[in-house]
């Protein structure tokens, strides 16, 4: 199985790389969003909104970020998808399902500690994973 590792987190490839998401795990396209948005449900944390919705296709989770303007200029913008990135990656959800999910940060992510915010992103997969199984019995 290449480009996971067994607890299905996106994995390095070479000594000493970092791991990143490969393609099939990221949400890329506007439409994969907006149909998240419009179809998906949400779960609102403390210092983000999750929207996720469980696809009739394909195998596994696929996450994007979505930082608007009331975050800040591009680089508060930019930084905070960043640092979401590595929190995801580092507390990769153990969902089997095919789902979609979109984090929307609050400004006050900003501020807070890598290893809170990895929490808080745990947290709310936690929950994710909790609706999809309920809906899936």
């Amino acid at each position: 199985m290449s480009g996971a590792t067994a607890d299905k987190r996106p994995a390095a490839s070479g000594p000493g790389a970092r791991a990143k998401f490969p393609r099939e795990r990221r949400l890329l396209r506007h439409s994969d969003f907006e149909r998240v948005y419009k179809t998906g449900r949400r779960h609102f944390a403390q210092g983000m909104t999750v929207f996720y919705r469980l696809r009739s296709e394909g195998r596994g989770v696929r996450v994007g970020f979505a930082a608007g303007k009331a975050i800040g200029g591009a680089v508060q913008r930019n930084r905070m998808k960043r640092r979401l990135r590595e929190a995801v990656r580092l507390h990769w959800p153990q969902i089997d399902a095919p789902v979609d999910i979109v984090i929307n940060p609050k400004k006050s992510l900003l501020t807070i500690d890598l290893a809170d915010l990895g929490g808080e992103i745990s947290r709310a997969f936690e929950e994710v994973r909790k609706s999809v199984e309920k809906r899936n019995q």
